[in-house]
């Protein structure tokens, strides 16, 4: 039973068990926002979905192939999930605040990835960036540098 009760542990803190993407996964919860966004418009073009394999690639250290099951993972997740919640509230118990405003930063790339985020992407940012407790002026300032009216990204 202890051995049970360990493994349990081991598989809710770990994200995958397998050297796979698991559900618990950070990495799929951040890339599966992505992949919603990326789709809420009912138009997801090609330059989307590059920018998300280049974003997640980027921010994780992943290479092609991993990149690919990263994005399949998230794929699937975000097709299953009935919410937003149970993304937000695994990035903010294994994300700390730096690595949540980096969040809000991938979503926005990815909403500019077409020139212009619509009123559907600007609203599940601005959804998301609540949940994940980052601050509107944060979240509006992110906005800015991506859409090119200001400085630098978020390191």
């Amino acid at each position: 039973m202890f051995e049970a009760l360990k493994a349990l542990i081991a598989d809710l803190t770990s994200g995958a068990d397998d050297g796979e993407f698991g559900e618990r996964d950070h990495r799929v919860a951040a890339a599966a926002l992505l992949v919603h966004l990326a789709e809420i418009d009912g138009e997801t073009g090609a330059a989307e979905t590059e920018r998300i394999r280049t974003i997640v690639s980027e921010k994780f250290g992943l290479n092609a192939a991993e990149t690919s099951r990263l994005v399949a993972a998230a794929i699937r997740s975000d097709r299953e999930a009935v919410d937003l919640y149970g993304f937000t509230s695994l990035l903010k118990r294994k994300m700390d605040a730096p690595e949540r405003l980096q969040v809000i930063e991938m979503m926005w790339r990815i909403a500019y990835a077409d020139g212009e985020a619509d009123e559907l992407e600007d609203n599940l940012v601005w959804r998301v960036a609540e949940l994940l407790g980052v601050s509107s002026q944060d979240r509006l300032a992110l906005r800015q540098r991506i859409s090119g009216k200001s400085g630098p990204a978020v390191d």
